[in-house]
């Protein structure tokens, strides 16, 4: 039986006081001449700024009202090669349904859907679709259909969340799966075959109304918000378009004047979002997946002096019986004596194995490189490396957000 205890120590030391250190100059003598006496500034301990290369603002941020809209559908897809969903009830009830359109009344207990499958069909609607377009469509099954290889999708008008018909789709799958079973039950399965797509596979019918041309003022939300990026973005337009074009509302969004004619603020729009701007540096983070193991490090994050002490120890307990029988006993094969008195004795022993610990010392103001040369530096696991973070955040010395996913 074996225990292991992980020893974890951290010693936050006595940290430098931030800033100058401002010291008096003595007084001049009595008859001296006056001098202006001057200190040499010592120079504050300050943390290197992260530099994030400028990116432009359509990549960053996006048109509020500008965007794309979800559709869904329930279809049927035949042509199967004996893979469908053989007698399954909402399959046999859509084929009745789908044959009676054509004037044709037939029981659905005498139809068979070994080649038909039930599926349920999603795309997304971009910004600005007009009537006639095409778009891209996934189909996937809903009942028991082992395969779509082969399929071809009926007419399946495609809804939004107003419950509102915007595209018809239809058409034959692409399908990057394969599944092939025997007679004996043994099967093959490659990929994913019960899900396809289309390319092209749907035709808008109906346009989505944007706030784009009727809005008196356009606003561009911040992919990731942050404060100084939205006043970054302010300037940046500012001294393109001209002071006052632009305003920060949050840390979120900006508001941006535009013109009034369509044309002109079509064209007004494609200047400003090719306007380059510098992102403020991410937050300090440190990001750990406890369950996976896997830990990532911000590059803004740092450290105040701290030591610590990482070691391991293992204790292993062996245990063990001696079986002894009295005088006149006589012992049999299973340990046992006949005629005599057994006597048991307990043996156990303790070994004590402790690995030699490292220290390692962080410096003021260390970086991401040395935090994690000194971890690999001592060989610290995963869930070790885990624990030490942890400790320097609870002693105040790691100054970054630490988060635990």
């Amino acid at each position: 039986m074996t225990h292991k205890y992980s020893i974890i120590a951290v010693a936050l030391a006595t940290l430098v006081p931030w800033g100058a250190i401002a010291q008096e100059a003595p007084a001049p003598e009595a008859g001296a001449p006056q001098q202006q006496a001057a200190l040499a500034p010592i120079a504050p301990l300050t943390q290197p700024t992260v530099t994030v290369p400028s990116e432009r603002i359509k990549d960053v941020a996006s048109v509020a009202g500008v965007r794309s809209n979800q559709l869904v559908g329930y279809g049927i897809v035949v042509g199967l090669n004996g893979t469908g969903d053989g007698n399954v009830a909402a399959t046999l009830q859509s084929m009745q349904s789908m044959v009676s359109r054509f004037g044709m009344n037939i029981d659905a207990a005498s139809l068979s859907a070994k080649n038909a499958a039930a599926v349920m069909v999603t795309a997304e609607l971009p910004a600005f679709s007009k009537p006639g377009q095409k778009i891209d469509i996934t189909v996937a099954t809903i009942g028991s259909a082992k395969s779509l290889v082969g399929g071809n999708l009926l007419m399946t008008p495609l809804v939004g969340a107003d419950n509102e018909t915007y595209a018809m789709a239809q058409g034959n799958l692409a399908v990057g799966g394969l599944g092939v079973s025997g007679a004996n039950g043994s099967s093959v399965t490659v990929n994913v075959p019960t899900v396809g797509r289309i390319p092209g596979g749907a035709s808008v019918e109906r346009t989505v109304a944007t706030p784009f041309e009727s809005m008196p003022a356009l606003m561009l939300n911040l992919n990731t918000p942050d404060f100084s990026t939205a006043q970054r973005l302010v300037q940046a337009i500012d001294a393109v378009m001209g002071p006052g074009t632009a305003s920060a509302l949050d840390g979120a969004t900006v508001k941006v004047t535009a013109p009034r004619d369509v044309n002109q603020r079509v064209a007004f729009m494609a200047a400003v979002q090719d306007i380059r701007v510098d992102q403020a540096a991410p937050p300090a983070r440190v990001i750990v997946n406890s369950r996976t193991g896997t830990i990532v490090i911000g590059d803004g994050v740092f450290l105040t002096p701290a030591a610590v002490s990482h070691g391991s120890m293992t204790v292993r307990i062996t245990e063990s019986q001696n079986v002894t029988s009295s005088q006149g006993g006589i012992a049999s094969g299973g340990g046992t004596a006949q005629g005599g008195t057994n006597t048991v004795t307990q043996n156990s022993q303790v070994d004590v194995n402790q690995a030699k610990v490292k220290m390692f010392m962080f410096a003021p103001g260390v970086q991401l490189s040395k935090i994690v040369d000194a971890v690999n530096s001592v060989g610290a696991s995963p869930s070790d490396l885990v624990a030490i973070l942890e400790a320097l955040k609870q002693a105040g010395a790691l100054h970054a957000e630490l988060i635990v996913i």
